[in-house]
């Protein structure tokens, strides 16, 4: 028993699986994914956005007005003209009205910085605003990193990771956002396009095999769950979607945009990426531990999983919490100056909405995983039993 098991490694075990599983397992498969998958396509053919939907229609600027760039050469105390910028393109150096905030973070010579030069201005303070930073430089720097330390690391499949991330970003910039904006249902537009997102990712990463489609399947039994219980909350906590800046601007720029049904499609995507890591791990810890001990019973391999699984469960119920506190800092910190209970501020606007979303995605999360471990641990057995079957009817010893 111990020489058959460590006679195989991962992907060898899966693949054994795979070509020794029985026509009712493959059957059953096919069954379940291929109506996702058509599904998914039909809903991205239904829900594909218009022509006059495409994202960078609505101009930014006003006739005459452009965008500019330059080097920081000076800061001053001069009102009004606190930043001096050497134009690129140019030899002329201007002054730049920088917002309070900017200054006192402190503007460092030699940085670059995106400017507005508005003619109107001209002869009433400097024409020339400032915008933003430009980081283009050690972003791609760090893009650059962050893909060489995961090709280093993970090889082939470290690069299949990359290729699918990309394949499920141009989802979003392609089917997702042009959707939205062309007012498809933002719910239906969330189940699609995660869909989507979720077989190009998954099966551009790991390829295509058994557990591949386990994790799918567990990952979309997840997205469902997250969607039925973000409906949920959201209607019944009365969340409107609309207690932010940039959702007010967005919504006087597309009268017709339902902020609370956004609000549900934004939480079912931001459960995408923890809820497919949490089954990927799950149906590769039930064939690891069913290649190591090949005679297991279901039970056995289904309930040693299962403690791996408790375990990522309690590492994942602070991390979608600690994810959120991080990013969420600053708000917490000016809710945190006001004299007010704390049951109070965790259910007021802006924090409700993130503690409703960390909530449903983790409750998606922690159920994908007893789920994916009982399709991975049904379907392992049940490729061992058709080896099994197979190999009595041709009288073959099994492999050393």
């Amino acid at each position: 028993m111990t020489g058959h098991g460590h006679s195989h490694g991962s992907a060898d075990s899966t693949l054994a699986l795979s070509a020794g599983a029985s026509r009712r397992v493959r059957l059953l498969l096919v069954a379940l994914v291929l109506p996702i998958l058509v599904a998914t396509v039909l809903g991205m053919i239904a829900l594909w956005p218009s022509a006059d939907a495409a994202l960078g229609t609505l101009p930014v600027v006003g006739d005459g007005a452009q965008f500019l760039r330059g080097t920081v050469v000076a800061v001053t105390d001069v009102p009004g003209e606190e930043v001096r910028l050497a134009l690129e393109g140019s030899d002329s150096v201007v002054p730049v009205q920088a917002p309070p905030e900017i200054l006192q973070a402190g503007v460092d010579v030699g940085a670059r910085m995106k400017v507005l030069f508005i003619p109107e201005a001209i002869g009433a303070g400097s024409p020339y605003v400032y915008v933003d930073y430009v980081r283009t430089t050690p972003v791609a720097l760090l893009a650059g990193v962050y893909a060489l330390v995961v090709v280093l690391v993970a090889r082939w499949r470290g690069l299949a990771a990359i290729a699918g991330l990309v394949v499920s970003l141009g989802i979003i910039a392609v089917f997702v956002l042009p959707a939205l904006l062309g007012g498809a249902d933002p719910l239906l537009v969330a189940l699609v396009g995660s869909s989507a997102m979720m077989f190009a990712a998954v099966y551009l990463a790991h390829g295509i095999s058994i557990r591949t489609t386990t994790a799918l399947l567990g990952t979309i039994i997840g997205l469902a769950i997250t969607t039925v219980l973000a409906w949920w909350g959201t209607s019944a906590g009365q969340l409107t979607g609309a207690d932010s800046e940039g959702a007010l601007q967005l919504l006087s720029l597309t009268p017709g945009m339902s902020l609370r049904a956004l609000l549900l499609c934004g939480i079912v995507i931001a459960g995408l990426g923890a809820l497919n890591d949490v089954t990927i791990t799950q149906a590769s810890a039930v064939w690891e531990l069913h290649a190591s001990a090949p005679e297991a019973s279901s039970r056995t391999v289904f309930g040693r999983a299962m403690r791996i699984g408790r375990d990522h469960i309690a590492s994942t119920v602070y991390t979608l919490a600690f994810a959120y506190v991080g990013t969420g800092l600053t708000t917490l910190l000016l809710v945190a100056l006001f004299e007010r209970a704390l049951v109070d501020t965790l259910t007021s606007g802006e924090i409700a909405e993130e503690v409703v979303r960390t909530l449903v995605s983790s409750v998606g999360l922690v159920l994908a995983i007893p789920v994916t471990t009982a399709i991975g641990t049904f379907l392992v057995r049940s490729g061992a039993a058709a080896d099994r079957a197979s190999r009595a009817e041709t009288g073959t010893a099994a492999a050393p």
